[in-house]
């Protein structure tokens, strides 16, 4: 909480309190005694620590525009290897006899800088790659060089699809065909016959378990993907019919992409376990049990069941799935178990900079001391509800002001009142509001009616990025990110805001914030002075968001720096991609930008030829259209 007594001296430790980055930085992030958001790209096991600050004083140097997104390679490889140790500790403790491979879906985050990395450092534990489309399958196999790593091909397959697949088979990858409707099935056996592959087959099922959370309907019977128990039978049959029920090796379920409850983890796999037990009872081979993905990223560190949260730690979701496995399957020999954990794998690795362009401030302007002459009977009957609002009457009163602002705005469009005294009315109301705002904050129950006050005071900081572009599950599903500022950290927060991007769009906003108890409507920033920069920071956003950017107002890609701490703990700038130009961006909606010029150009012709300019501003007005058409996206100084 923000302190109320201008003497409390404001220290750091209260920033991190408002702010909750010890909370949800997982040991990544923290905050530095100058006051600015560090990161620890190693992790809780410490090393170097990088300010942003730093970086953002470095991308400066070297000419980059904010916004920014930054990739630290070293989070990635940190979030693989406590993944891999804690499953590995798991099958120790409990003398498990199988193995554990992970697998990344491709889809959570597609860029080549991501899936280069994971292939990289992911070798050593034999970290495998899931695809969905033909495109992510070419992709896959071009980056796996360990063949011992897990390739899951899910999706709809068409015969390009399948006998890519095999080919990949035929060079040796282990690449499993999981079959999610009926109809794939006959396709797989027939190209297998022709290219004679034998294929590896797993098959994606349907849980009765389903899951809370934005993803719930992944799982459960009405889910869009895997076989229900009659389908499932139905493979095994034409399986064993082709002499192939050998080439049935695996078995798939998806939850959820974030379960925040650790209760529905362990049912999904008690029930998964069953249907494995009942395909070795039919005789097929076995041997994989892959879980899908549903391994939550605790977004707002409240360790809880909340949908951005989770209320299990890394170490107890091993463990429970090892556990319930091994007890679960018996005499059964125990499977290699594979996880499709994206979002706990890239999540933390991103961080998305940007700069604060302008301020619009929540302001009143005093009342006056006496009402002008001739005022209208409801613009006096609203002052005198201001005059007497107290703590008991609260409500009372603010429902009297609402009906005389209404009364009064409907007088005005009717024309029986002037535009000042329209004005008047409205700054007696929003002094109003603001005296009610100071009074709510002595309850300890907050009326419904009052509960986003907050937000109607709040200051707008516009922001220099597109939440469609960057953060769109801000706008889509009401997904929580932490934000905060980079710096000034040592200073008290003084102000109450909501965000605007530079679209012109009245969803480009975010008004919800992360909380340890709830969800907050405003966010604590500090005073703005436009003669200096302000940088926010957006946390977590390595997951989905750079894959599902769209062009709204055609602002495109930020600029995106790869990061590598050094083995001597300095860091170097890897992996420079330029942001999106304006010609980019007209390019991806089909627009012919030599035509563009060409137009313009006839354009400024035309304008000479009738007067309107010089022959001399024909060459200023063109280069200023040609460096436009070649320039950043996004607001430049």
């Amino acid at each position: 909480m923000i302190k109320n007594n201008s003497f409390e001296r404001w220290s750091i430790e209260d920033s991190i309190d408002v702010y909750g980055i010890q909370n949800w930085g997982a040991g990544y992030f923290d905050v530095s005694e100058k006051g600015e958001v560090v990161v620890t790209p190693m992790g809780k096991n410490g090393g170097t620590r990088i300010s942003l600050m730093d970086i953002i004083s470095g991308l400066s140097a070297r000419g980059m525009h904010m916004p920014v997104l930054l990739r630290f390679e070293n989070i990635l490889d940190s979030q693989i290897t406590l993944l891999h140790e804690n499953f590995r500790n798991a099958i120790k403790e409990f003398d498990y006899k199988g193995d554990y491979k992970g697998v990344y879906p491709i889809k959570v985050n597609q860029q080549q800088q991501i899936i280069e990395e994971i292939t990289r450092f992911g070798a050593q534990y034999h970290h495998g790659l899931e695809a969905g489309s033909k495109a992510e399958l070419i992709a896959a196999i071009s980056f796996i060089k360990d063949l011992d790593a897990c390739l899951i091909c899910n999706g709809y397959k068409d015969e390009e699809y399948v006998d890519l697949g095999l080919y990949a088979r035929k060079m040796g990858y282990q690449c499993f065909f999981v079959i999610e409707r009926p109809g794939e099935l006959p396709l797989i056996i027939e190209r297998a016959a022709k290219l004679k592959v034998k294929p590896l087959i797993g098959v994606r099922v349907k849980l009765s378990t389903s899951a809370g959370g934005h993803w719930s309907e992944s799982g459960g019977d009405r889910s869009v993907f895997g076989l229900n128990m009659t389908q499932l039978v139905n493979v095994v049959d034409t399986l064993r019919k082709n002499n192939m029920l050998d080439c049935l090796k695996l078995l798939h379920y998806h939850l959820g992409s974030q379960i925040p409850n650790i209760r529905d983890i362990r049912a999904s796999v008690v029930e998964a376990c069953r249907i494995y037990s009942g395909l070795v009872e039919e005789g097929a081979a076995m041997g994989f049990f892959n879980l899908g993905g549903g391994l939550a990223v605790d977004y707002d560190g409240s360790q809880t069941n909340f949908t951005s949260s989770r209320n299990y730690t890394l170490e107890e979701y091993c463990r429970d799935i090892i556990e319930v496995i091994k007890a679960s399957l018996g005499d059964i020999p125990h499977p290699t178990i594979i996880t499709e954990s994206g979002r706990a794998t890239v999540a933390y690795c991103s961080v998305l900079l940007f700069n604060i362009l302008d301020v619009s401030f929540f302001e009143t302007i005093s009342l006056p001391d006496k009402m002008p002459k001739n005022t209208h009977e409801h613009i006096v009957n609203m002052m005198d509800v201001v005059k007497s609002l107290n703590s008991k009457n609260l409500q009372e009163c603010y429902h009297d002001a609402v009906y005389y602002r209404d009364e009064i705005r409907q007088l005005f469009k009717h024309g029986n009142i002037s535009l000042r005294e329209r004005a008047l009315a409205e700054t007696i109301f929003w002094n109003f509001v603001k005296n009610i705002a100071k009074e709510i904050k002595k309850y300890k129950y907050v009326p419904d009616e009052f509960e986003k006050i907050d937000v109607s005071l709040a200051d707008i900081y516009y922001c220099n990025f597109s939440v469609f572009q960057s953060l769109p599950d801000t706008w889509a599903i009401d997904h929580l990110f932490p934000i905060m500022p980079v710096h000034r950290l040592g200073e008290a927060p003084s102000r109450q805001a909501i965000l605007s991007d530079i679209t012109c769009d009245c969803d480009g906003k975010i008004s919800r914030f992360i909380d340890l108890h709830d969800v907050k409507n405003t966010l604590p920033l500090h005073e703005f002075n436009p003669e200096k920069e302000y940088y926010l920071g957006v946390f977590l956003v390595g997951a989905y968001q750079e894959t599902l950017g769209d062009l709204h107002n055609l602002l495109g890609d930020t600029n995106v720096i790869g990061i590598r701490l050094g083995d001597n703990g300095d860091y170097k700038f890897v992996g420079e991609i330029k942001g999106d130009s304006v010609e980019d961006v007209l390019s991806y909606v089909e627009y012919d930008t030599d035509d563009i010029i060409s137009r313009i150009r006839a354009m400024a012709e035309d304008a000479i030829q009738h007067g309107r300019i010089l022959v001399e501003e024909r060459r200023e007005i063109m280069e200023a259209f040609e460096a436009g058409i070649r320039g950043y996206t996004y607001f430049e100084k």
